[in-house]
């Protein structure tokens, strides 16, 4: 089993930034690629970003390709989405996950393996 709690959310201004930490327990955190998936009010989840197990290769929605980063720790356990030059549109529940096999795009949710509860993050215009 693996624990995932996000933390980070909250109310920020159009043009503003976030970060948001996702920290592990449990099973051995670098054994797992870990993932951001968002979702907004009245729609489906939908993918975000996603790392390797190393942290040495990233991957980005077009939706947010160069303005959200994310990043790991892996003597922390904690996975990180830093998000700039936010908009209304960002506005959504955040969830980290953790798969045990990478899957590539498209990323689905059916694929991970463990969920956090997830985060707010709203944007005003």
């Amino acid at each position: 089993q693996v624990q995932l709690v996000e933390s980070g959310g909250g109310l920020v201004q159009a043009g503003g930034s976030l970060r948001l930490s996702c920290a592990a327990s449990g099973r051995t955190f670098s054994r797992f690629y870990m993932h951001w998936f968002r979702q907004a009010p009245g729609k489906e989840r939908e993918f975000v970003s996603a790392i390797t197990r190393t942290g040495g290769s990233t991957y980005y929605a077009d939706s947010v390709q160069g303005r959200f980063t994310i990043s790991r720790d892996n003597a922390k356990n904690t996975v990180y989405l830093e998000m700039n030059s936010l908009k209304p549109e960002d506005t959504a529940v955040y969830y980290c996950a953790a798969s045990s096999r990478w899957y590539g795009s498209p990323w689905s949710d059916y694929d991970m393996d463990y969920w956090g509860k997830g985060t707010l993050v709203t944007v005003s215009s």
